[in-house]
């Protein structure tokens, strides 16, 4: 048979393994309304309400494509969006065990689907979802079987997701056919979305999960900022400061390092959430993605300044997901100004800056090497992974 174009053979790998799934469907949906997370009924429920999109199945399915590669893979998971219905959208055929009320599912059937899995005795159990998932495997599982996290909410502090989607897939093959076959202990790393919502963080570790060690694909925990960086955060937003352009929109997204540019402007910035400044002044607080998208309507240039997540590396993705895809099109990579200080940089190791918007398009076109702003006259050239 001729081979089509655009389409390669891909060789499959033999292996007799269980794989556990598990995806909480509402993870991530408040990021791009702003929400900050989506614990909770009520916030669920608001999230709908603001016009937010389900992210989780689409990430588990681009995940799950990438087992395709695993002959003889049997894979178990719970019912409808918790797992069954992105398995058959990437070609698996699952085996589908326990049962859930469609529609409203519960942090309690996430605890059940690891239980079950776990007597089971599957090889890895693979979850999509943010850090109240990791949380809930945590709680049911602990370290008694490996798992690891399709990055799908919209924090993820903790160290047992993979980068992105589509390096959960190849972690998960990876560990499942015995080539990289090591497993290391990750952080369950989560916060308080109520006060975070108020602007606080109250973080604390919560246990760990036994993840595959695999560091070119996992992420590791986040980095706290340092309160000895005060000095070079004033001086990385007196640069970005003395650069703004009148008539220019700044879309500027959360985090300490940001927020340092409204406090030499001397405006009132939402410290985790995403503001828009014009001429020195706030015009737009705590916005979500449409909100932006109507702000940038080619009547006005705009800018993007977004800082990278300590220890992980991520620009966008992770906390800024209001920024999405779209917006960052109309601005235009050209238009992205990335700020972190040294010692941010300098807690990524080798590892590269990431961004995972979940369309493969704009990742592509925001890879390479930019410069980063992490002083007063002072920048560095990183590189932004493929």
């Amino acid at each position: 048979m001729q081979e089509q174009p655009g389409y390669s053979k891909v060789s499959k790998i033999k292996t007799v393994k269980k794989l556990g799934l598990i995806v909480n469907p509402i993870a991530g949906l408040g990021g791009t309304v702003g929400l900050k997370g989506t614990d909770g009924a009520t916030t669920y429920r608001k999230a709908l309400g603001m016009g937010a999109v389900p992210r989780a199945a689409p990430r588990a399915v681009e995940a799950l494509r990438e087992l395709g590669r695993l002959d003889g893979l049997e894979v178990l998971t719970y019912p409808g969006l918790m797992g069954e219905e992105e398995a058959r959208e990437a070609g698996l055929s699952p085996i589908v065990v326990g049962s859930v009320n469609a529609g409203d599912t519960s942090a309690e059937d996430t605890r059940y689907a690891a239980q079950e899995m776990a007597e089971r005795e599957v090889d890895l159990i693979l979850f999509a979802g943010g850090d109240g998932t990791a949380r809930d495997l945590c709680g049911a599982v602990g370290d008694a079987v490996p798992t690891l996290g399709i990055p799908a909410g919209v924090k993820m502090y903790s160290g047992v997701y993979a980068t992105t989607p589509l390096a959960a897939g190849r972690a998960a093959t990876r560990f499942l056919s015995g080539e990289a076959p090591h497993t290391r202990l990750g952080e369950v790393m989560d916060i308080d979305e109520d006060a975070f919502r108020d602007g606080e963080v109250q973080a604390r570790l919560y246990g760990y999960l036994r993840i595959p060690d695999d560091a070119s694909h996992v992420q590791v925990t986040k980095s706290p900022s340092h309160a000895d960086e005060g000095e070079d955060i004033l001086a990385i937003a007196g640069e970005v400061v003395d650069s703004m352009q009148n008539g220019t929109l700044y879309i500027i997204g959360p985090g300490t390092t940001t927020k340092g540019i409204a406090d030499v402007l001397g405006v009132q910035k939402t410290l985790l959430g995403v503001d828009v400044v014009l001429n020195g002044k706030i015009v737009a607080s705590d916005v979500r993605e449409t909100q932006l998208l109507e702000l940038v309507d080619d009547t006005l240039p705009a800018k993007i300044v977004v800082t990278a997540i300590g220890g992980q590396g991520h620009i966008f993705g992770r906390g800024n997901q209001q920024i999405g895809a779209d917006v960052i099109r109309r601005v235009g990579k050209e238009n992205v100004i990335v700020v972190a200080t040294r010692r941010k940089l300098g807690s990524l190791g080798r590892r590269p800056l990431m961004a995972d918007t979940g369309c493969k398009e704009i990742d592509r076109e925001l890879s390479g090497y930019l410069m980063v702003t992490t002083g007063r006259a002072e920048s560095a050239m990183v590189r932004v992974s493929d």
